[in-house]
Order: C-alpha cells, then structure tokens, then sequence
C-alpha cells in the first residue's frame, strides 16, 4: 500500500447509473479541492450471443456481437463526453476496457498508478448480491491503493 501525504491522482470507475454519477460528483469535488487529475474507466463485459438476442422472431435485426461491441463502444463515448462536458475544469483522461469490470478497474488502477480509486455501489443484498457479486467489495479487496466507495443515492 503505498504511503503519501497527497492524492494526485484518482481514478473514478463510471457507468451510466445513479450510482455511478454520485461517485462522479464526489470524486471531480475531491479531485477540485486536492488539485488531484482524474482518470475514468469504464468497462463492459464480454457481449455474449445469447439465443434470446438471436432470435430472428423477437428482432428483425439480431444483434451479433460486433454490433453489441460496437453499441457498446459508442455508450462509452458518449458517457465520457458527458462527463468532460459537466467537468471540464478537471484535468481527466479516460480508460474504455472490455473484460471484467474489477478485473478491468485494477489493471487500469496499476498502468494511471492512481492514489485513490473511487467508485459506486449498487447496494445489492441476498440473493441478488450473491448472483451478480460485488465489483466494489472485489476491487476494494484487491486494490493496491485505497478505495472510496460511494453508497447508493437516496431514493
């Protein structure tokens, strides 16, 4: 773990969610007040084929998975540039990673060599957290710097 007296650089995992985007208030704020540059990483998971999706009686157009890469790819974007449009007084660099998101998030966490990593929680208990895993309890497990995990906005 490293030990420092000033967060430098702080690495912000986004998604296009409520959850998300107060992790993104709270890390630009912190990131403002520190001086600190950010970087934003987002990752999708590996698009899988799945019959439903391939069914030419749901869709008249199946998506294979170029096409969902490619949807994909195009979300990112455009929630990066949304992101720079709301921030654009912090300086920022952006990371878009197909693969596990923890795994994706600590491999990106390494190569920004970040100070602090921050990200949102679905808040999800029993069997729904059981099913989908925790990305933040993993990357917080594993991270080599510390992590800021940002609960679930208010309903």
């Amino acid at each position: 773990m490293k030990t420092q007296d000033t967060i430098s650089r702080i690495l912000i995992a986004v998604e296009d969610s409520p959850y998300s985007d107060q992790a993104i208030r709270y890390g630009m704020m912190l990131a403002k007040k520190m001086g600190s540059t950010v970087a934003l990483v987002h990752a999708d998971e590996i698009p899988v084929n799945t019959p439903f999706i391939a069914d030419p009686m749901l869709s008249e157009t199946p998506l294979m998975i170029p096409e969902m890469m490619e949807v994909q790819e195009e979300a990112s974007k455009s929630l990066f540039k949304r992101i720079e449009d709301q921030y654009g007084d912090v300086k920022m660099t952006t990371y878009m990673r197909i693969g596990r998101p923890q795994d994706e998030i600590l491999a990106v966490s390494e190569e920004y060599k970040a100070d602090l990593i921050i990200l949102g929680t679905h808040g999800r208990t029993g069997l729904d957290h059981f099913i989908s895993g925790s990305v933040s309890a993993s990357v917080a497990k594993r991270a080599k710097c510390p992590v800021l995990i940002i609960p679930k906005p208010e309903a």
